[in-house]
């Protein structure tokens, strides 16, 4: 959960920023974050698969 805070507080600066970003440094910012997320949702899932079948 306290990544899922770090990611979404992460975001909320990125997007603030952006504004003031070249696009494509916002595109590889962007990249890296949705990667992070994927990686943490995929984490989540493979717990929680493992935790129902206890």
């Amino acid at each position: 959960m306290l990544f899922l805070v770090a990611a979404l507080l992460l975001m909320g600066i990125m997007l603030g920023t952006a504004a003031h970003l070249p696009l494509p440094l916002t595109l590889v910012a962007a990249a890296v974050i949705a990667g992070w997320l994927l990686v943490f949702a995929v984490r989540e899932r493979h717990h929680n698969a493992e935790g129902a079948s206890r």
